[in-house]
Parts: C-alpha cells; sequence; structure tokens
C-alpha cells in the first residue's frame, strides 16, 4: 500500500511540473532560511555555556547615577572579589580578568603585537572550563610572571619546540619576563572574552591596591548550586557603606548619605555569566556584545518565512482540488476509507517537503559564508560535526510535511464522490475565504518586512551622513607611534615637513571606534558638594584643530602658556552640566588624585558639541585636559593621493623602527565599523525581507494560476461577448489588490510599532515618515500586479474557442 501511494504521489508531482517546481521552490528557501536562523540563535543563545559551572557564575558590575548621568560599568575595583570572598560564605570562589590592551611581546629575536593579553587570579582555570593540555589548573598561575597560552599561540611563538619553561617578555623597556606555565587549546568562539595569553594577577601591582575609587577590573563569582545570585546582590549595599563611603569620605570630603541626598547613588549589580553575551548594556565590556532583540527578530523571520510557505502549499493545494476531485471520487467509488486517502495526501506532502529539504540544504551550503560574513559568525552546517542535525532534519520534514498536508488531505478526503463525478464540485465559500485570509496575512508580513527594510536603511544613512562636530575624512591615525618611545615626537615633526600632511596631534582619545575611556568626577567652585560625572580626555594643543572641532567661546591649549597644564577645555553639555550656560570661561573645576589630594582645573574655552561616542547615546560633559603623551598620532591630510602618502609614512616609520611595520587606521572607517554590525544587520534583514515577498510572489503566481484555470471558460465566454484583454487581467487582480489594501491598513501600525521601538535605542534618530508607508503600499500593489499579469494576460489572450469547445 505504502509503494502505491509513493509511485501515486511521484506520479502527480510529475504531471504537475509547475507547482510543484513552486511549492519545492518556496518550500526549500523557507526552510534554508529557518536552518541558517536556527543556527544563529543556537550559537547565540549558547554562548559561556560551554563552562560545566555556568549556571553558578555571575560577573559583578558597578552602576550609579552621578547627577542624573548613568553609569553601568562591566568592571569593578581590585579589591571586590577578596572582599566578597571573605565577607559572604556562599560566595565559594572570586576570580578576576585585568584587560591589558595589545602589549609588544618578544621571543628570541622576534616581536609580537598581541590583542588578547590579559592578567587573571590563579584560580581562574578552576573557575572557568578551559581544559589545560599542559600544566597543571591549581597551580600554573601561582607564581609571579607565570603565563598560560593557547595552542595557537604556543606554535606562533615557539612553533614545534616545548612550550613549557619558555619565556617571553613585554617589550616596555622593563622587559619583564614570563615562564610559560601551561597551555590550552583555545577559548570557545561562543566566549563573551577571546584571550589567548593568560598571565599571572599575582605579578600585577595594581590588583593588591585596596582602593575603591578605580574601576577596571572584571570579577566574577561562583556561588553554590542552585543559590539565588539576587539574595547576594541584595547584601551589596552594605559593601558600598563599608569599604566605599570611607573611601570616598577621604578623597571627596562627601560622605555616602550627602552624595545621596544631592540625587546621586551608586551600586553593585550582579549579572548570570550566560546573560552576558545577550542581555548586557555596560560600558567596557569584553568583545562585542550581542542583542537579544535580534534573536527575536530573527526568530520572527524565520517562523514567518515557514509559515508563508506552508501556507503557499495549502494554498495551493486547496486551490488545485478540482483536478484532483475526480481521482478522490473514483477512489471512494472503488473503496477507498477517507483514512486511506488522508494517509496518502500526508504523505505526497511528506515527499515534496522531504524533496525540499535536500534542496534546502544545498541552499544552507551555499548560503552560509555570505551570512558569516555579514552577522560576523563561524557557523557551520556539518553531521559530523552536530549529530543532533539528522534526528532533528527528519522530524522537521514530518512536522512541516504534516503541517503543510493536514488541511489539503482532509480537505480533499471529505468530496462527495457522486458530486465531483458528475462535474458539480466547487471549491466552496469557507475554502476561498480561508485562502483569502492566507494571502491577506502574507501581505501583511511582506508590508512589516518592507517598511521595516526601509526604516532600518534611513536610520543608517542618518547616522553615516550627521554632521558629527569634527571632520572624520583624510584623518589618519597612528596608534602604535608609543614604541618609538623619545623618538616620537621627531617623527612628528618630520610627519609635519611632509606637504600632504596639514596638522598633527599627539593624543590617543579617538571619537570614532575603541579608545581610551576615563571617567572624571568633578565639582564646581560655586557648588564643591555637588560632584558631576565627565569624561577626561587627555590632548594636545593641535587635537582640535586637527580635528576641525569648533570653539564656541575662549581659546585653544598653547605650548607658550605654562599655565595652560592647570587648564581645562570643556564642551557646552560641560558647560550646561555646570550651570555656567555661555559663560564658562575663567571658571573653575576641581578633582582629587588616588591619594586624596585636590586638584584645580581653570576653564579656558567651550568647544560645541561633538559626537564623540555612537549616536546611541546622547552627548555626555567632556573635559579636556593639556597631557599630550599618549602614545598615538592622529594626522590630518591634504592630499587626493592617499596610497601614495601610505607609502611615503611607511618609508619614513622605518627610518626610526625596522622592527614594527606602520600600522594606521583611518578614523573615517573606524567610525564606519562603530556601526558596521547594525549595517549588516540591516543588510540580512533586507535580504530576508526579499525572499519573504520572493516565497509570497511564488504563492500569488501558482494562486492566479489555479484561479485562472478554474474560471478559464468564464473568460472564453466574456472574450466571445466583446470583454478586453486589460478587463480580463482587471477582473483576475482586483480581488487581489483587495486583499492588498486589507493586508496594508493591518500592517501599517504594527511595523509603526516595531520600527518605533527599534529606533528608541538611538538617542539621535529619523522620524517614521508618512511615505515610507504609501512607499510600502505602492510595493505591494506593484508586486501583485506584475505576479499576476503573466498568468492573467496568458489567460486574457489565449483562444476562447479552446475553453468553450468541450460546451
Amino acid at each position: 500500500m505504502i509503494r502505491n501511494y509513493i509511485k501515486i504521489a511521484f506520479r502527480n508531482l510529475s504531471r504537475n511540473k509547475i507547482f510543484s517546481g513552486i511549492n519545492i521552490l518556496g518550500l526549500s528557501i523557507g526552510i534554508a532560511t529557518c536552518l541558517i536562523i536556527m543556527l544563529f540563535i543556537t550559537n547565540e543563545l549558547g554562548y559561556d555555556r560551554y563552562n560545566t559551572k555556568a549556571n553558578r557564575i555571575v560577573r559583578v558590575c558597578f552602576e550609579g547615577n552621578i547627577q542624573g548621568e548613568k553609569m553601568k560599568e562591566a568592571t569593578v575595583m581590585p579589591p571586590v572579589a577578596q572582599t566578597l570572598k571573605a565577607d559572604f560564605p556562599e560566595v565559594e570562589a572570586a576570580t578576576r580578568i585585568r584587560n591589558y590592551g595589545t602589549p609588544k611581546l618578544f621571543y628570541g629575536n622576534t616581536t609580537f603585537k598581541q590583542d588578547a593579553f590579559a592578567y587573571v587570579d590563579s584560580n581562574f582555570f578552576q573557575v572557568f572550563t578551559l581544559p589545560l593540555i599542559e600544566g597543571d589548573p591549581k597551580t600554573a598561575l601561582l607564581e609571579p610572571n607565570s603565563i598560560v597560552i593557547t595552542k595557537a599561540i604556543a606554535y606562533k611563538y615557539f612553533r614545534n619546540e616545548e612550550p613549557i619553561g619558555k619565556v617571553i617578555a613585554f617589550k616596555d623597556g622593563k622587559n619583564t619576563a614570563f615562564k610559560v606555565t601551561g597551555v590550552i587549546d583555545k577559548v570557545p568562539v561562543n566566549s563573551h572574552f577571546h584571550f589567548e595569553l593568560f598571565a599571572s594577577m599575582t605579578g600585577l601591582p595594581e590588583s593588591r591596591e585596596p582602593n575603591w575609587m578605580i574601576s577596571n577590573f572584571y570579577t566574577y563569582l561562583l556561588l553554590p548550586e542552585g543559590y539565588a545570585y539576587k539574595k547576594l546582590e541584595a547584601k551589596l549595599p552594605q559593601v558600598i557603606e563599608k569599604y566605599l563611603g570611607p573611601q570616598m569620605l577621604q578623597a571627596m570630603g562627601l560622605t555616602l548619605a550627602d552624595f545621596r541626598k544631592k540625587g546621586s547613588e551608586i551600586s553593585f549589580r550582579l549579572q548570570p555569566l550566560t546573560d552576558i553575551h545577550l542581555h548586557s548594556d555596560f560600558s567596557s565590556d569584553l568583545g562585542q556584545p550581542g542583542d537579544i532583540r535580534y534573536v527575536y527578530i530573527f526568530g520572527a523571520i524565520a517562523l514567518f518565512m515557514l509559515m508563508i510557505a506552508c501556507i503557499n502549499f495549502m494554498n495551493l493545494s486547496t486551490a488545485g482540488a478540482s483536478k484532483r476531485s475526480r481521482e478522490v471520487g473514483i477512489r471512494k467509488v472503488l473503496g477507498s476509507m477517507k483514512s486511506d486517502l488522508v494517509r496518502q495526501f500526508l504523505l505526497e506532502s511528506i515527499i515534496l517537503t522531504s524533496i525540499a529539504t535536500v534542496v534546502a540544504l544545498i541552499l544552507v551550503h551555499l548560503a552560509l559564508p555570505l551570512f558569516n560574513d555579514l552577522a560576523n559568525q563561524t557557523l557551520t552546517l556539518s553531521f559530523t560535526e552536530q549529530p543532533l542535525l539528522v534526528p532533528v532534519l527528519i522530524l522537521f520534514v514530518l512536522f512541516v510535511g504534516i503541517l503543510t498536508g493536514s488541511y489539503p488531505a482532509f480537505y480533499l478526503s471529505s468530496f462527495k464522490p457522486i458530486a465531483v463525478l458528475k462535474g458539480k464540485f466547487t471549491s466552496g465559500k469557507k475554502s476561498i475565504g480561508l485562502r483569502s485570509g492566507l494571502v491577506v496575512f502574507q501581505f501583511i508580513i511582506s508590508i512589516i518586512l518592507m517598511v521595516s527594510t526601509t526604516v532600518v536603511y534611513n536610520q543608517l544613512s542618518y547616522i553615516r551622513h550627521k554632521k558629527l562636530g569634527y571632520d572624520k575624512e583624510q584623518v589618519l591615525i597612528l596608534s602604535d607611534a608609543g614604541i618609538l618611545n623619545k623618538q616620537q615626537e621627531v617623527f612628528r615633526h618630520q610627519l609635519l615637513t611632509n606637504p600632504g600632511v596639514l596638522s598633527v596631534s599627539n593624543s590617543g582619545y579617538i571619537p570614532a571606534g575603541s579608545t581610551y575611556n576615563n571617567n572624571f568626577f568633578v565639582s564646581t567652585e560655586e557648588d564643591p558638594g555637588r560632584l558631576i560625572k565627565t569624561l577626561r580626555y587627555d590632548v594636545d594643543e593641535n587635537y582640535i584643530p586637527t580635528l576641525g572641532i569648533q570653539l564656541q567661546s575662549g581659546r585653544n591649549f598653547s605650548a607658550n602658556q605654562g599655565t595652560d597644564s592647570a587648564a581645562v577645555i570643556v564642551n557646552e553639555t560641560a558647560a550646561m552640566a555646570f550651570k555656567w550656560g555661555a559663560k564658562a570661561v575663567d571658571h573653575s573645576i576641581s578633582t582629587t588624585d588616588h591619594e586624596g589630594k585636590k586638584i584645580t582645573y581653570r576653564v579656558i574655552g567651550v568647544v560645541k558639541d561633538f559626537h564623540f561616542r555612537s549616536l546611541h547615546e546622547t552627548i555626555s560633559p567632556l573635559v579636556m585636559v593639556l597631557s599630550p603623551d599618549a602614545g598615538t598620532l592622529i594626522v590630518k591630510l591634504k592630499t587626493n593621493d592617499i596610497a601614495g602618502m601610505i607609502s611615503r609614512l611607511k618609508k619614513s616609520w622605518a627610518a626610526f623602527t625596522s622592527e614594527e611595520p606602520l600600522s594606521y587606521s583611518f578614523l573615517e572607517d573606524r567610525f564606519n565599523n562603530t556601526y558596521k554590525a547594525e549595517q549588516n544587520t540591516g543588510t540580512i534583514v533586507g535580504i530576508f525581507a526579499g525572499l519573504t515577498i520572493f516565497v509570497a510572489c511564488l504563492g500569488l503566481f501558482g494562486l492566479v494560476t489555479f484561479t485562472a484555470e478554474q474560471r478559464r471558460k468564464e473568460i472564453g465566454i466574456r472574450k466571445v461577448l466583446g470583454a478586453s484583454v486589460s478587463g480580463i487581467v482587471s477582473l483576475l487582480s482586483k480581488e487581489l489588490l483587495k486583499l492588498v489594501f486589507i493586508a496594508f491598513i493591518i500592517a501599517a501600525p504594527v511595523s509603526w510599532f516595531i520600527m518605533n521601538k527599534w529606533l528608541e535605542d538611538f538617542a539621535y534618530r529619523i522620524n517614521i515618515s508618512w511615505w515610507i508607508f504609501v512607499l510600502a503600499a505602492l510595493l505591494a500593489i506593484l508586486i501583485t500586479i506584475v505576479t499576476v499579469s503573466f498568468q492573467a494576460i496568458k489567460a486574457a489572450i489565449a483562444n476562447p474557442v479552446k475553453s468553450l469547445r468541450t460546451e
């Protein structure tokens, strides 16, 4: 019996090649989209779960509200880990990471620039699951200046030599040596940190400081199995009172009570390890965090795509019922039970879904490299590496096959044999109503995706073209100039002799991309008890003209004025925060150093606000201090021959050091990279939107074809009576256009709500204009007309004699 069902199924598929092809193509695109998004979502939700103790690890974070300026820092103070371990018995272990940027290391005569170096506590490998393939995780980092490295780093430095016991050193003038005591395979891709060298924290003096006024250590706690971390979090305010409060009083002359009376607050928060990647909005985080909203967006796209593909299948199957009605009638007359017919039609659906799944796997294989490039992922589809993939695909085929085939199966098997054999079969109002409802649903999703794609494109275009308050074009960043040491100033002067160089500034504070971040708490002479959080930029006298920042009042720094070492320049937002308005020049601000000593600065100028952070954030108060020794050169160029200029700069650089090649970046590229993830996400959404609309068009094409088939005699009669081709096209199109209108009425407010929520994440955003919805409606109408026209015109120009000759 099953063999007979399969034979009939393939015979039916070959007899209806066009509609079988439409179904297979639509389903395969839908399934391929679902598989890619399933891989993406599984990877995103799996971050840090490689740790066997993942559900017991939390990160300590710092939150504050300083005079309305919110702080959310992923780092905390050096003593926090040891303090919480000592004061709370529920803390089984505490460990820390100190990110150390990109130091220069050398082994033998070879120098390496490392951008994945960190100091960690000796118990780090007992808290995190990173098994050592050489060395003992309990003792590897007990001694100062010991280091654990990855297998890739071991090969990079030592090739095939035994790494244990080898010594690598900092190239920092002190030549601090590190002895290799352990090797791990690698840090998994789905980890929120990606270090390759883990040095012992024991050798870092900063880690032992009892200072509660600096915050630069990532701190993790291991809690008991099943322990609710919120219980410990509720006890953390007493830590603020006991330890941070006295140091605040000593450093700022301000008690916690007075601090809070002025509307400010600080606190510790605990963040589960498995929440860090998708639910973190803390600054200075390790790596690029994900966003749970994109998981929801892509999940919804996958669901809608699959639903539309399934809707197409059901629409085509029920609309084509007239072709199978006589078959059903004959089978029933010959004794087939309804259950037999249901099994046959479900089997046909499963076979078609199986073929579509095979095609989908081929599409996934072809599309994954592009998706990985856009989404910055390393997703793979491998039956050997993912053993659950085969059973999941089998269940998926059965689920989709039964889902798409259930309604057509029960619908077709319910035909009355006498009626269909007499030629009295009609689709019925319920069937037509269901198909119309499904078409409306398809258009709702398509219009929402069209509106969303347009809004995302316009917002990202707005960001790229928004006036930033500084000049990002033809600005070169030389971030490794610090390795020249005393020769750096000589190199800077040599750059200025180049006719293609307009100016050069010495500062590591770059208003785009990764940069130095230095919170600066100050008070004013008018209100010394009111603490204001600002950002501090250490710059030289060339910084403002090099970046084209505009002075609103006062003057720039001058190398000839010795008093400028105690001067500052603030931005407009800072002047407003200090309540000075337009008269900020000659006012004073004060702060305290780590020893509690008061330092006073005089304001000599105010610059117009410029965007030194992402446009997701509003401009915050900024204070510039004259402190040029940062190891980074900002070069303003004035040439169209950029390639030639870079070549000349490389030669100049080589004259100073032959060990390190010139490393450079453009400020405009750093700015674009800040929003690269969002731009790529917009591209992915646009691609998925296009695919979804394409699959919906396939369904429309098939539906119109069947409609024209069912009404071919009516069309023949209308042509005999004088109907024009345009009139017949209008006849077949107007019902679908009504459905488009209904879909637009529903989709417009839904898409506005969704995109308005997305735009809330941007401090500077576009308004959702009415023309976006009109454009989406016109596109939907155009898509419908183009899709319908081919079959409608074909039916309209057909010879009416052929459709009427059987009468």
